[in-house]
């Protein structure tokens, strides 16, 4: 299992990032949309795996195979292109500018929520019947899940926007270092080793991903959870979104990319 050293691997984040911002809005958009299909999909496996045993361990434990399959097939997540795509910018790559970089962001953004959407509906369809019944222990789980990370946030105020924000920097801190990891070998199972670990910690420790969020809340919504998408946005994505950002690229891209690429010159002892 091949080691890359940071100095190789932080290079080709910058290489990853400048593509990312190149790529036509066709890809972007279709690899966005299987990423937030899958990562959906992970979501509520993890939640039924937690529900059916009780156990929300093996839940967090088993959540990080959708991560690590849309990432092998080189889907986009919002969370990744947050970390990858500014560091084009920093390092003043041909072509890249801060609107270059928006319009990336903005199409990921669109592909993952509808991606996300979709997987959403066609999970609260078939555990309804076509809605013909209630969705079961599954749908009374993430219904109270919805409503615990809007109104449950929303009734601390101030406060509990932040506390979404902090969580969401937390989220965006490991599931960059996942992104990272899987840069740091040439083997696909030390990639694998080095994505699954701290995604299961951000699952585990319930953290706020904004992606799974687009599946969870209109999942939650549909399935009778007692709040508005309004109160969804405020309460949950907006701040997540934000504290994603904050998190990938002031605790993962920057200092890897300060540090690594446009390092300072060696001290002289005398």
């Amino acid at each position: 299992m091949a080691y890359i050293e940071p100095s190789e691997f932080v290079t080709k984040m910058v290489d990853a990032g400048e593509q990312k911002v190149y790529m036509s809005t066709k890809d972007t958009l279709i690899r966005a949309i299987m990423a937030g299909a899958i990562l959906g999909l992970a979501a509520i496996f993890a939640i039924t795996v937690a529900t059916q045993t009780g156990s929300p361990l093996l839940g967090a434990v088993l959540f990080p195979v959708g991560f690590i399959m849309l990432y092998l097939m080189k889907f986009d997540l919002l969370t990744g292109v947050f970390t990858l795509v500014p560091l084009a910018l920093f390092d003043k790559r041909p072509g890249v500018t801060p609107a270059q970089v928006l319009r990336n962001w903005g199409l990921v953004f669109i592909g993952n929520f509808a991606g996300a959407l979709l997987t959403a509906f066609m999970m609260s369809f078939i555990l309804t019947y076509g809605f013909s019944t209630d969705g079961g222990a599954i749908a009374a789980k993430v219904s109270t899940i919805g409503e615990s990370r809007t109104l449950g946030y929303q009734s601390h105020g101030a406060g509990g926007w932040f506390t979404i924000f902090i969580r969401g920097m937390l989220c965006n801190w490991m599931v960059s270092m996942g992104v990272v990891g899987a840069m740091i070998s040439t083997s696909a199972g030390a990639k694998m080793a080095a994505m699954w670990m701290p995604v299961m910690l951000f699952f585990y420790m319930g953290f706020e991903h904004s992606i799974v969020n687009m599946f969870l809340f209109p999942f939650s919504m549909i399935m009778g959870g007692d709040f508005t998408f309004m109160d969804y946005l405020v309460w949950n994505e907006i701040p997540t979104v934000l504290g994603n950002l904050a998190g990938g690229l002031l605790l993962v891209g920057l200092p890897l990319y300060l540090t690594h690429v446009k390092t300072s010159a060696s001290r002289k002892l005398v």
